[in-house]
């Protein structure tokens, strides 16, 4: 049986050199649960967010802001 609304389109999420370091610095179990919150969210709605000025060309970049858990991602 298909799926009611076709396909879903997932995000692809990538991280850029400074978010990695910022990744390397999380400590506590409370930030990797906000972080993974929020990729979450954004994984299963990528439009979530505010699109961000830049190129067309390749894939638009987003941010997300999420005030429960206090994460911006970019």
């Amino acid at each position: 049986m298909p799926a009611p609304y076709g396909p879903r389109r997932r995000a692809q999420i990538t991280f850029s050199e400074s978010a990695a370091k910022q990744l390397d610095s999380i400590t506590s179990e409370t930030e990797f649960h906000a972080l993974d919150r929020a990729l979450v969210v954004i994984s299963v709605d990528p439009d979530a967010g505010e699109l961000l000025l830049g190129e067309s060309s390749g894939p638009r970049m987003r941010q997300y802001v999420d005030d429960v858990e206090q994460v911006r991602l970019g």
